[in-house]
């Protein structure tokens, strides 16, 4: 049995709402900084593989190094602000934030990198394969337009939708549908949960769907989807989110962590930078937190207890 109780944001993010959770633009951790004392605080993004990651480090801090965890939702631009004032101590999945990096790592000095979580991540359009099989030329953005009609809503304003997850996420999506001069309105479901529920209904009727997907995610092995090519990616193309006109890259996700708790943090610090998993691990608690609906302590429980080869090189 764990040490302490789960957090009521842990809680909702078992459900991956976001609805109750601590926001840390708002109020203090009682752990974080905390001189001295065998406690952290981690930042913990709204989506599954986020939660994942966070769920199996507070496991092992806890259980295996015997500190004491206090994990906090927050949006990935205030996350950075939050990491660098010292109210949270590690961020673990950053999917890239060059303006807040060059100003708190490289400027200022109040954050420091924790080294790669060893996960690639990708976003992009997608639509579902049996749509792509049944119209092979939709996977190219140039043909786009002429298969609008077929994913008009109510929301849409007539026009093709492309649907979104929450606008607190990394996309250029509406800046893409303005400068590719395309048919189409960018519609946000909310949140990730949102945006799953509305891909697994149209999915199970099997009605066409364009939506802003990213990788690694558990829901590829329950909805099969195809990417949209957009126009390559190349370095630079992106630096004016006004004019962007290119896909997304390819993206090493990073771990970020206070710079003074870097220093200071003793095990934890250590063992956060040495945590480093894959893909696959990553995808395999997700799922337990999403589709078995295991909370995330009994998933990251779970998951250290059958895989002692890969976390027991984490530790400090």
């Amino acid at each position: 049995m764990r040490r302490i109780a789960i957090t009521a944001a842990v809680a909702a993010l078992a459900l991956t709402t976001g609805c109750g959770a601590a926001d840390m633009t708002k109020q203090a951790s009682p752990f974080a900084n905390a001189r001295g004392a065998k406690t952290v605080t981690l930042s913990v993004q709204s989506w599954v593989g986020a939660q994942s990651d966070a769920a199996v480090a507070q496991y092992i801090l806890e259980h295996k190094l015997g500190y004491r965890v206090d994990t906090v939702q927050v949006d990935e631009v205030p996350a950075w602000d939050a990491l660098s004032q010292g109210r949270v101590d590690a961020l673990l999945e950053d999917w890239g934030h060059p303006e807040q990096e060059k100003r708190y790592v490289e400027e200022k000095g109040t954050v420091a990198p924790g080294g790669g979580l060893g996960v690639t991540g990708h976003i992009g359009w997608f639509v579902p394969t049996y749509l792509a099989k049944q119209h092979p030329d939709i996977t190219d953005w140039r043909n786009l337009d002429k298969y609008a009609p077929l994913f008009r809503t109510a929301e849409s304003g007539g026009k093709g939708q492309l649907m979104d997850g929450s606008p607190s996420y990394v996309t250029n999506d509406k800046a893409l549908v303005k400068n590719l001069k395309l048919d189409y309105q960018v519609v946000f479901a909310g949140s990730e949960a949102a945006q799953i529920t509305q891909i697994k209904r149209f999915a199970k009727e099997k009605k066409p769907f364009l939506t802003y997907w990213y990788a690694p995610q558990w829901l590829f092995e329950k909805v099969p989807m195809t990417e949209v090519r957009l126009p390559p990616h190349k370095e630079g193309c992106d630096a004016d989110p006004a004019k962007v006109a290119c896909g997304y890259p390819h993206t090493p996700l990073k771990k970020y962590l206070n710079a003074d708790f870097a220093k200071s943090g003793g095990e934890a610090a250590a063992f956060l930078k040495k945590f480093r998993w894959t893909t696959e691990d990553q995808n395999e608690v997700s799922l337990m937190i999403a589709e078995q609906k295991l909370s995330p302590a009994e998933a990251a429980e779970k998951w250290v207890d059958s895989h002692p080869s890969v976390w027991k090189k984490w530790l400090p």
